[in-house]
């Protein structure tokens, strides 16, 4: 066991290694795992969830039914950048359009038609995502909007009722507020 330093050159910079192990390991990707989960609900997720609620049946099962055959992500000519929608609060999105079958079974007629189901937010290279100019990393963030939550609670040792209030704005942290 040597005492002496290693020296490794890095593009740019220099690194003095005390270890006992000559190789310095690969930093992983730790956001690759995100981004391919994005990339696979992109791809297959959607098509495997249009498929499992595909054909929707009247109460009676006799009259109509609705099936979803595919989907498409259509980018509009205005459509923003990641750094324009950061400058204007907007959502880092694009529309998602599916195509629906209606099957009127008393006449044997077939409508299609695709539909908008809503604009879905883009992930950046980075695996974030981009909600009225603000840029958020964790889902849960995502999923509240700017307001004031509620919720009442049963304390698990005394019994009693517990308010809670959460404070959440647009931008900035969250704040809790407790009340027994």
């Amino acid at each position: 066991m040597s005492s002496t330093p290693s020296e490794t050159r890095i593009p740019s910079v220099y690194r003095k290694s005390y270890a006992r192990l000559p190789r310095i390991l690969d930093v992983p990707n730790l956001i690759k795992v995100q981004l391919d989960s994005f990339q696979w609900f992109q791809e297959e997720g959607l098509r495997q969830l249009l498929e499992e609620v595909s054909p929707i049946k009247d109460f009676t099962g006799n009259r109509l039914e609705l099936s979803f055959t595919g989907y498409e992500f259509r980018i509009p000519p205005d459509w923003k950048t990641e750094q324009a929608c950061r400058q204007r609060d907007q959502t880092y999105s694009v529309p998602l359009y599916i195509r629906a079958k209606l099957l009127i079974k008393g006449t044997g007629e077939i409508k299609e038609q695709d539909l908008f189901w809503g604009d879905l937010p883009l992930m950046t290279a980075r695996g974030t995502f981009i909600t009225s100019g603000t840029e958020r990393a964790v889902v849960s963030q995502l999923l509240r909007s700017p307001s004031i939550y509620f919720t009442i609670e049963e304390d698990a040792t005394s019994g009693r009722e517990l308010c809670h209030a959460k404070l959440i704005p647009s931008r900035g942290a969250w704040h809790k507020i407790f009340y027994k």
